[in-house]
This record gives structure tokens, C-alpha cells and sequence, in this order.
């Protein structure tokens, strides 16, 4: 097994384990992929302050997101195809976080069902829904997420109409597939995925065929995903799916401050400023860009969490240290699925488990509890001069 220090280390496993389209699928961003590069490159902007002479013994990275207890303040992002990365890919996910102590959220867009996952893990996860145009496909995969025990609704706000990613479309990525010549040559190189991919039954939307009205076949399911985002969503449709579901409700995709107080006014019990992981909107500011000014807005009426860009366990710290509450991690996490699995999704949570727990030690803190701006060092002019 390779040594594997961070989360790049898988990233380069999981490009040459798994076909390009799947990869690609994962690693870009929409149009000149601005954004997806800044939500990294922000981070490094910011700087920690190494503090001494502090006893560091009976350390803790252990918290709560939404009044759930949490190993560290991690949660594994929504992820569509993710079963795709690597067969059963969802449950090997899920499992992993669930032996780790952190959440999972499985995509409405994902390859295993949520009663595939239920059926394999113990703890209840968390369930990301679209909002789509069918009414009764709406209300029937809010029942079915109820009737599996899910423990939470993350309710993605940004993805009413669908950003271009160009790479996708240059690699033939749909329902099902495109086989050119370049894609089947790929797949040929790429025997151990497939073989994984011949040996489960999982290789469909697995929360929509069978489900959504007369769709039953991955090319009777492209047409109707094409037509079913529903660009109506406003904040009268997200107060009616909050009583709809009842439960622990998280509104993802909040980049502005103006629609973070829109949100808390919801009553939802936490928000997360993402943009989509850089595809959606690309020229928008980086998530962590965002932060400060959406804690300013309503960091003292809803929980506020991070998603984009988050490549390491100092990135979990500065964005705790800048007013988070938790983070979500979702390429990282698929880098060590594509890469080696369940094993795989676990080391990527180890790394930066240990990064955020040494890296927190270094700076004079033992809990994450205890996290707050005085750890890091921001630029005067980090969240930009804008007219």
C-alpha cells in the first residue's frame, strides 16, 4: 500500500484508478473553472499563529453539527455519481463516516439508493435534496428519506438551472454515457473499476429510476433530469419542504449575506456557504472568501457551516477560526474513494483529522471548541474592495 501524507496523495491515485470522465467529473468546475481554482487557492492566503508553553494533553477534535455529536466538525458533501467513482461507492462512503463519527450525505443524484444505504449502515445520514418540477416525485423521495431514518435535510439552494462544465461535455458524460473510441480506450486501461462496476447491481440513478414517473432506463432518465430542476424554487417553496419534512433542515449553496438572513428567517437549523464547489456560478468569490461577511450577518441567529475548497485539516481550522461551525468535505473524500474505496474514504478523514488536531495543538488550542480568530492571520484586504 502507498504512503499516503495527504489528501493529493490520493488524488493522484484516484486519476489513475478511475475512467477520466468520472475523474473529470469530480475534479472541475464550471466554465473557465475560476472559482473551483480560488476556493483553494484562498485558503493559502491565510496564515496560523503558532503559540507555545501551552500544555497540549487531553486534546479534542469532538463537537456537535446540528445538535448531532461529531468526531470533528467534518461532514462528507453530497456528491452525484459518486458510485460511479467506485462500485457501491455511497455505501463505502457512508460506512466509512459512519466508523469514523462524522455525517454523510447522500446526493438526490446518486448511483446507490437511500434504502440501498440504510439497508448497509447503522447511524441515520443526512439526505441532499433538488428540488424538482414533479410534485409527487418531491414529496415521495421526502417520505422515503423519513422512512430510512435520515437525520437531517440538506436542501441545496444553487442548482435550479444547471452550470456548463466544459470538461463533461467534452468527455461524453450523460445517461448513459457516450463510448466514443477515446472513452472505450480509457475504460481499458481502467480493468480493476471495471471489474468492480460488472460485480454490483448498482450502476443506475438509483433514486430516481423506478421512482420518478416513466422513467425506468438511464436514457428515459437524462430527458427527464434535463426538464425536472425546478428554476420556481423561491423561499415560499423552501418554508413549505421545511414542513413538509419536519426534521432537522440544512440550506446549502448561501454565498451572500442578504440571502444568509433570508435563510435563517427560515427557521433552518444551519446554513452552508458553498458555491457549488466552483460549478455553478464561476467568477463568483470563493466560499471562504464569503465567510466573514455572512458571520457578520447572521452568525448569532443560525449555525453556519463551510463547503468548498477544503483540502486539509488546516482548512477545517481556518474556517472554524473565521466563525464556522462545521465544514464539509466533498473532493477530498471522493480522492480517497476513487483512490482505494472504503479504506480509501477512510485514510482521506484520518489526514485530516490529523492535520486539524496537530495543527490546532501548534496553535495553542486543545478543542475545537476553542477555535476563534486570534488563530489565524487574515489579509486587511481578504474579503476584497468590491464596487
Amino acid at each position: 500500500m502507498p504512503v499516503i501524507t495527504n489528501i493529493d496523495d490520493l488524488k493522484r491515485l484516484h486519476r489513475k484508478r478511475t475512467p477520466k470522465m468520472f475523474y473529470d467529473y469530480c475534479e472541475s468546475g464550471s466554465w473557465t473553472e475560476q472559482t473551483f481554482r480560488e476556493n483553494t487557492t484562498d485558503f493559502d492566503q491565510i496564515r496560523l499563529r503558532q503559540r507555545v508553553a501551552v500544555d497540549m494533553e487531553g486534546r479534542s477534535t469532538a463537537t456537535q453539527m446540528i445538535g448531532q455529536d461529531v468526531a470533528m466538525p467534518v461532514a462528507l458533501a453530497p456528491v452525484g455519481l459518486t458510485g460511479m467513482q467506485r462500485a457501491d461507492g455511497e455505501i463505502k462512503a457512508a460506512k466509512a463516516a459512519e466508523k469514523f463519527g462524522v455525517p454523510f450525505t447522500l446526493s438526490t443524484m446518486s448511483i446507490c439508493s437511500i434504502e440501498d444505504v440504510a439497508e448497509h449502515t447503522t447511524n441515520p445520514f443526512w439526505f441532499q435534496l433538488y428540488v424538482m418540477r414533479d410534485q409527487e416525485f418531491l414529496k415521495n423521495i421526502i417520505q422515503r428519506a423519513k422512512d430510512a431514518g435520515c437525520s437531517a435535510l440538506v436542501l441545496t439552494l444553487d442548482l435550479q438551472i444547471l452550470g456548463q462544465r466544459h470538461k463533461d461535455l467534452k468527455n461524453g458524460l450523460s445517461a448513459p454515457p457516450k463510448l466514443t473510441p477515446a472513452v472505450l480506450a480509457d475504460l481499458a486501461t481502467k480493468w480493476t473499476w471495471g471489474l468492480e462496476m460488472l460485480g454490483t447491481k448498482r450502476r443506475g440513478f438509483g433514486n430516481i429510476i423506478g421512482h420518478a414517473k416513466d422513467v425506468d432506463d438511464p436514457s428515459s432518465l437524462f430527458k427527464w433530469t434535463a426538464e425536472q430542476f425546478d428554476p420556481r424554487l423561491d423561499w415560499g417553496k423552501i418554508e413549505a419542504i421545511k414542513e413538509m419534512w419536519g426534521g432537522p433542515l440544512i440550506l446549502k449553496g448561501v454565498m451572500e449575506p442578504e440571502d444568509a438572513i433570508m435563510a435563517a428567517k427560515t427557521g433552518c437549523d444551519a446554513i452552508v456557504v458553498s458555491n457549488h464547489g466552483g460549478r455553478q456560478l464561476d467568477g463568483a468569490l470563493s466560499s471562504i472568501r464569503m465567510l466573514p461577511a455572512i458571520m457578520d450577518a447572521v452568525g448569532d441567529q443560525v449555525e453556519v457551516h463551510l463547503d468548498s475548497g477544503i483540502r486539509s485539516g488546516q482548512d477545517v481550522l481556518k474556517a472554524l477560526a473565521m466563525g464556522a461551525k462545521g465544514t464539509f468535505i466533498g473532493r477530498a473524500f471522493i480522492h480517497g474513494l476513487g483512490a482505494m474505496g472504503e479504506q480509501g474514504v477512510t485514510k482521506a478523514l484520518e489526514v485530516i483529522h490529523k492535520e486539524l488536531d496537530i495543527s490546532m495543538a501548534l496553535c495553542g488550542r486543545k478543542s475545537v471548541e476553542d477555535l476563534d480568530r486570534d488563530v489565524v492571520l487574515v489579509p486587511e484586504d481578504f474579503t476584497g474592495r468590491w464596487a
